[in-house]
């Protein structure tokens, strides 16, 4: 099996418990933590498959550690890796950018040449737009810890059942 990453910031309490909910869901033998915070290109060096936490913040916009690795990001080339993204928002609280963090760096990875696994239906979500919505669906996992914590769970290990088949 190829090597699998996921990336997420320690430092942040929701996403970590996400994060930790798909480790172990995925099995912890076969996946590896990253701190989202200590990215470096090596670390796209060294897995074939990723799973990356996108949170949005404030109106839209991506985290930080994101914002600062971006410029390294973008003159990689990324076409033989794969990547499934999951990130949390809130529905009610910012209807109009719901879980963008998601989309804004999914456009990024597939300039780079990245295949994207793991999209997910929009249905049981309720907002007026997304930059992680694409047709009928997102192009990762979208989360509203504010909102909807108990569908997580469930919403997690189905995520992880396809992504066991999609990477491949």
């Amino acid at each position: 099996m190829s090597k699998t990453a996921i990336i997420y910031s320690y430092n942040t309490q929701k996403s970590k418990k996400v994060a930790e909910k798909v480790i172990a869901a995925f099995g912890e033998t076969n996946i590896e933590a990253v701190n989202a915070e200590e990215l470096s290109k090596e670390v796209f060096e060294n897995y074939d498959n990723f799973i990356v936490s996108a949170p949005t913040w404030f109106d839209g916009e991506l985290p930080n550690y994101w914002d600062e690795f971006l410029p390294d990001l973008e003159e990689m080339d990324l076409s033989k890796k794969t990547f499934a993204i999951f990130g949390l928002g809130d529905q009610k609280g910012y209807p109009e950018n719901y879980c963008d963090a998601i989309g804004l760096l999914a456009e990024i990875l597939e300039e780079c040449g990245a295949k994207l696994v793991g999209q997910t239906s929009i249905e049981g979500y309720t907002f007026e737009s997304s930059k992680a919505k694409r047709g009928d669906v997102f192009v990762g996992l979208a989360l509203d810890q504010e909102n909807q914590p108990r569908l997580t769970k469930d919403r997690v290990t189905n995520w992880v059942e396809q992504l066991k088949k999609e990477f491949l």
